[in-house]
């Protein structure tokens, strides 16, 4: 029988979740997801535990937050001018943006706080410092 190895590309259905048991992602009622295991398409943590899986297990893989999305950094909190944001955007706390650096790629930021002068930016990953669960079923490895 055939288990998952470096290299492997497989295909996988999960519902990732946090210790509280809320969902923040699934492949429910979507193609599964597929990637090469170990290319570092995924978190660590994630390529780390399907391995040795074979097509039809099921496995509950616990990870880290420094093999998932990594630690919180308050370094990557950063105030940004209000007056830089268009006079008619309402600015609010766990308002979704997306910010550009200076090379022109896509940042996903998050309104930590709206202060008199500023508005602080949290460019960490929404997942940043949580320890996820994820339920994993393989699907295929070719």
């Amino acid at each position: 029988m055939s288990v998952v190895k470096k290299g492997d590309n497989i295909k996988v259905h999960y519902t990732g979740k946090l210790n509280d048991g809320s969902v923040f992602d699934s492949s429910e009622g979507r193609e599964p997801l597929g990637f090469e295991v170990g290319a570092g398409m995924m978190i660590k943590g994630f390529d780390n535990g399907v391995e040795g899986m074979a097509v039809g297990e099921k496995k509950t893989i616990d990870i880290v937050a420094a093999e998932g999305y990594g630690e919180r950094k308050e370094e990557m909190v950063v105030p940004f001018p209000k007056a830089n944001f268009p006079a008619d955007m309402k600015l609010e706390k766990g308002l979704q943006l997306t910010m550009q650096n200076t090379e022109g790629q896509p940042i996903p930021v998050t309104v930590a706080e709206v202060q008199e002068e500023n508005v602080l930016l949290d460019a960490n990953h929404f997942l940043a410092g949580k320890d996820l669960v994820f339920e994993v079923e393989i699907v295929e490895i070719s």
